[in-house]
């Protein structure tokens, strides 16, 4: 792993750490600072790092700066009953160009995915999402993006790549990897009929707001990702002011928080990210308070991870076969340590896809079935294999 490209925590935040309790989160990390230097890696499960780059971000300058405001009220936090071992790797520092710092996040992310270590990327615009997804190209394998966020970001083909045009990029570009794309919590008001319309005939997931906050219809898309990309913007102005393009309407805190643990909770998910913050609006440094404690969540997720998909056999499911009067009949699997819920999908064994052959579903899904009414996620993924 190469270490040239961080740079280490605050001191300041390293030294505030002394007045914390003995038992609160910052005593338990395994921090990058400048008189320990860079830490084992050894047993470690989630590496947190920040990246400070705004070059690229629509209209919110300044979003890679003052990360140790997030560190600050992450390290005075108290840990839960948790066995994962977590480690601050620092900060990327922002490159003579920008491709210097994607060449950074990329190189550094695939390290950690390869140790099998979950990156939490904090800072810098979204456009980051688009060099996290890259990362994966080593890995061989088809990925599913989940996202947070109240816009597309598709941008249109032409555009540099930007935080509001990272989308079109990670659908377009060779190799393409994607699997899947969910956007959660869009809000129609930012996003045209035609964008809204082309990831419907791209068969992707678009959870509108107002659905989006019935959080147990949403739970699927987050055990389906691979990788979980967060908009601060998302959440409502009044809950996180520190964005140039935050909204009156959005997430509240305990959403944002509940949807964080549903990520950390997945088996799948493998990389998580915070982008857009943005210290120069925030106020008290809320935002930075919000942001510490969503981690706190992912974490809390992680650690609970009760490994029933893709780690478990069949035999720890419960089957249910629904005869279709029209179609060929749909198996849904229903997990016996969380009673979550699965689609089986027809793939050959030797198709690339097959990573795919369980949908995650819910309890509802089942229930329309048996009426009749065939889910719409079971839908798409047929028509992605077609």
């Amino acid at each position: 792993m190469n270490q040239d490209f961080l740079i280490p925590v605050k001191e300041s935040v390293v030294a505030h750490l002394v007045l914390q309790s003995d038992l609160c989160l910052g005593k338990k990390i395994r921090i990058h600072t400048e008189n320990e230097g860079f830490p084992e890696l050894d047993n470690v499960q989630i590496a947190v790092f920040g990246v400070q780059e705004d070059r690229n971000s629509q209209d919110n300058f300044g979003c890679g700066e003052n990360l140790h405001f997030i560190r600050k009220k992450l390290y005075q936090l108290f840990p839960g009953n948790w066995n994962t071992n977590i480690a601050d790797l620092g900060n990327i520092k922002k490159g003579n160009e920008v491709s210097d710092t994607y060449f950074a996040v990329r190189e550094l992310t695939t390290s950690l995915l390869k140790k099998n270590i979950i990156p939490v990327i904090i800072g810098g615009g979204q456009d980051i999402t688009f060099v996290n997804y890259r990362a994966y190209d080593s890995l061989e394998q088809t990925v599913n993006i989940t996202a947070v966020d109240s816009r597309f970001d598709l941008g249109n083909l032409d555009d540099p790549l930007t935080s509001q045009s990272y989308l079109s990029k990670i659908i377009m570009q060779e190799p393409n990897n994607l699997f899947n794309y969910s956007n959660v919590g869009y809000q129609t008001y930012f996003n045209s009929q035609e964008e809204i319309n082309l990831l419907d005939s791209l068969f992707f997931d678009a959870h509108r707001l107002g659905k989006a906050k019935e959080l147990e219809n949403i739970e699927p898309a987050f055990r389906n990702s691979d990788i979980v990309s967060i908009d601060i913007g998302a959440v409502r102005q009044s809950e996180a002011p520190a964005n140039n393009n935050a909204s009156p309407n959005g997430f509240y805190g305990e959403e944002i928080c509940a949807i964080s643990r549903y990520a950390g909770i997945s088996d799948k998910v493998s990389s998580f990210g915070i982008y857009e913050y943005n210290s120069r609006h925030d106020n008290n440094h809320q935002t930075a308070h919000l942001i510490a404690q969503m981690i706190w969540y992912f974490i809390e997720g992680v650690n609970f991870r009760v490994k029933d998909y893709p780690f478990s056999g069949k035999e720890n499911y419960q089957k249910f076969t629904v005869l279709l009067e029209d179609d060929d009949p749909i198996t849904f699997y229903k997990s016996n340590k969380s009673g979550r819920w699965w689609i089986e999908i027809n793939i050959l064994s030797n198709n690339k896809y097959k990573r795919h052959a369980l949908i995650p579903c819910t309890y509802k899904d089942y229930t329309d079935a048996t009426k009749q009414i065939i889910p719409e996620k079971w839908y798409k993924a047929m028509r992605k294999l077609v």
